[in-house]
């Protein structure tokens, strides 16, 4: 079992302070412009006091949106080809909610499968994670159904929980305990708050394994024309998934230079799976939708023995066409 301890508000600030003169960059939850994102903070009074999540997910800190992998110039006949370096800062995520970070064991059983990913690596290694318990849920949640809970302790490495006068404060893992020995006095030890008490009750609205056990069979089922209806395949829900890890490889370039750059990509761009001959073996929305599902509930099991979604709710949040993920597996669930 953890370690349990108490946590002041005013300790907190203190543990940013030696976070920060140990060399590590905070990012937390702000609030900007109606908007709730991650940022770089120096001190708990910049982090957001009411939020559910963050629009966007944390995957960013390990996994940007582009990066450079390879760069060339051409001279005289001749290629001068440099490998390009991970830039890893010495990071703390402050905030996540307990399903965001237990995202990361998604991200890293695909960038570590069958062979290592220097530049994911490089800024996992790097990374430690302070989440925060969840107090409140909306209708989009759904961690239990999941396999996960408001209070999950699953990749945090010090997981903190709301209580009267501060935190609950569990150590989780070695890189927790290595942030607390950077300002020790301020963790109170035998902490007896009932952490339960002031959890955010999400009733769990399906059943994980089920689901996963009867997808192999549904595959031609109607529900997925049905349910993609909707759907307009502007990977909004991609691009906000703390777990969808779809790339793709490009180069820009000229006579005489170029790089090649790793970037987001989405299983629901219509380019996604078009071949050069111009066949698409995914040619319709629905085909699109129905893999978003099987590649979170059933080939992520198969291949990783995980699942590929945490029930964050956030690619329902940000879905321009209302479509509730929760919903929509309740209902795949339930197909007859």
């Amino acid at each position: 079992m953890a370690e349990r301890y108490k946590l002041t508000q005013d300790a907190l600030s203190a543990l940013f302070e030696a976070l920060a003169k140990d060399g590590r960059r905070i990012l937390a939850p702000t609030d900007a412009d109606g908007r709730t994102e991650l940022n770089a903070v120096t001190s708990p009074d910049q982090v957001s006091k009411q939020y559910l999540q963050t629009i966007l997910s944390a995957k960013e800190t390990v996994f940007p949106k582009v990066e450079r992998l390879l760069s060339y110039t051409t001279e005289g006949g001749k290629v001068d080809l440099k490998d390009a370096q991970p830039h890893a800062l010495p990071t703390v995520l402050f905030g996540v909610r307990p399903c965001e970070a237990g995202a990361f064991k998604a991200l890293d059983a695909v960038f570590n499968w069958d062979s290592r990913d220097k530049f994911f690596n490089a800024r996992l290694e790097k990374l430690a994670i302070i989440g925060v318990s969840c107090t409140s849920a909306d209708e989009a949640c759904f961690c239990t159904s999941a396999g996960g809970g408001p209070g999950d302790t699953q990749g945090s490495d010090i997981l903190l929980t709301p209580v009267q006068g501060g935190y609950l404060a569990e150590i989780l893992t070695p890189r927790g305990e290595a942030i607390q020995a950077l300002a020790p006095q301020f963790f109170q030890a035998g902490a007896t708050e009932d952490k339960e008490a002031v959890l955010a009750k999400v009733e769990k609205a399906f059943d994980r394994e089920a689901l996963t056990a009867k997808l192999p069979g549904m595959f031609e089922n109607p529900v997925w024309k049905q349910q993609s209806l909707r759907c307009i395949g502007c990977g909004a829900c991609a691009f906000v998934c703390p777990t969808c890890v779809c790339f793709d490889i490009q180069e820009e370039a000229d006579p005489k230079k170029g790089e090649r750059l790793r970037l987001w990509d989405s299983c629901g761009f219509s380019l996604f799976t078009l071949h050069a001959s111009g066949h698409n073996p995914r040619e319709v929305q629905s085909a699109r939708w129905r893999q978003r599902i099987y590649h979170k509930f059933a080939y992520y099991p198969e291949r990783y023995q995980q699942y590929g979604c945490v029930g964050c709710g956030k690619c329902t949040r940000a879905c321009p066409a209302d479509m509730n993920l929760k919903e929509h597996l309740v209902e795949a669930a339930q197909a007859q």
